[in-house]
């Protein structure tokens, strides 16, 4: 099995270089492991103090369940993937069995903060995009996605999403083995990405 983490900024451009990579690639052999779905459950809070959790720090994700679940994915186990909605920031009483792939795709923001999840990432790609662009994403999906106002939006990106952005984020890029400018519009990077894991594919 092949670990690929596609990490960057939020709004970046992640899941469109997501979906551009499995349009190459077999359709059987890849299957994605959102970061998102690994957030800690804050069912004990009100939804007040939910809503002011810090969704761009290292600490507000599970690392070790990512790390559990890579494990038994390559050892040929299923795994019951959690599901985490924004709108409640929760933890769904329901998950979505996945079963092991070829290929699986690490999505998220914060996957190369953490060192023992970056040892086993086989393929480390960050998408790269400036920061007015990554802004006028984020506010689209956060109105659209999540059920926030314009300026709830710009309020945590102040507070949160732009200083965690330079603490955590924009320093895991060193760790990139590709970097992908512009996001998905970026098709010459994201041919020469989807070569990459199809070489190593043929080559195990």
């Amino acid at each position: 099995m092949l670990v690929v983490g596609i990490a960057g900024g939020s709004g970046s451009g992640k899941t469109t270089v997501v979906k551009r990579i499995m349009e190459r690639l077999p359709e059987n052999d890849v299957a994605i492991l959102p970061q998102d779905a690994y957030y800690y459950d804050n069912s004990q809070l009100d939804l007040a103090a939910r809503q002011e959790v810090n969704f761009d720090h290292p600490d507000s994700l599970e690392f070790p369940l990512i790390i559990n679940h890579i494990d038994k994915l390559r050892s040929g186990k299923n795994i019951e993937r959690p599901v985490y909605t924004y709108i409640t920031c929760t933890r769904s009483d329901e998950t979505i069995n996945m079963q092991p792939r070829k290929v699986i795709i690490l999505e998220g923001i914060l996957i190369f903060t953490h060192a023992a999840l970056r040892d086993i990432i086989d393929i480390k790609v960050f998408v790269d995009a400036d920061a007015d662009d990554r802004l006028g994403r984020i506010i689209s999906r956060d109105i659209q996605e999540r059920g926030r106002s314009v300026n709830k939006v710009l309020d945590r990106y102040e507070k949160t999403v732009k200083p965690m952005h330079l603490q955590f984020i924009e320093p895991s890029k060193r760790y990139a083995d590709i970097i992908v400018p512009q996001g998905g519009n970026n098709l010459v990077a994201i041919d020469i990405l989807s070569a990459t894991i199809l070489k190593k594919l043929e080559a195990r």
